[in-house]
């Protein structure tokens, strides 16, 4: 495992929409495990593929509760509103307002090609809706009603 370089915006692989990921193997779980330790060393909650240069629907959250690896996610429901501020590690030092689902649910493969459905509210359900956001190349700026200067 290693820490790979977050892109930073204006990058242009940032606003590429991702390819699916047709087949799990070994290079894919070394890039979650990269992935992993990556967004824990910048102290972020969320990576996803491109944020690293890569144009795969890949995703790992932390929102405390422990790891969740996403392959080709995808989200089914969302319901209610949440407004408030996000980051990004791709977009340091600033912050923005942004309008999300309150809850979601969502279906992705798991490091070992299995389905399953996952449901988040509050912070996993901004988490999940960010990270899906990348891998179709819309970063938080596009959505937000302001933005401001956060920590760097």
């Amino acid at each position: 495992m290693s820490i790979r370089m977050i892109v930073k915006h204006p990058n242009p692989v940032l606003r590429e929409k991702c390819k699916e990921v047709k087949k799990i193997n070994s290079n894919l779980h070394k890039l979650l495990d990269d992935m992993a330790d990556t967004m824990y060393e910048a102290e972020g909650v969320g990576l996803a593929a491109p944020q690293v240069g890569i144009t795969k629907r890949v995703v790992v959250i932390d929102v405390g509760d422990g790891i969740i690896e996403m392959i080709n996610p995808e989200i089914l429901e969302m319901k209610g509103e949440q407004f408030g501020p996000e980051g990004c590690l791709s977009i340091p030092g600033l912050l923005g307002d942004v309008r999300r689902g309150q809850w979601v649910k969502a279906k992705a493969l798991d490091r070992d090609g299995n389905e399953f459905i996952i449901e988040g509210e509050e912070l996993l359900a901004r988490a999940i809706q960010h990270e899906i956001d990348h891998l179709n190349g819309v970063l938080f700026i596009d959505l937000a009603e302001k933005t401001y200067s956060g920590r760097e």
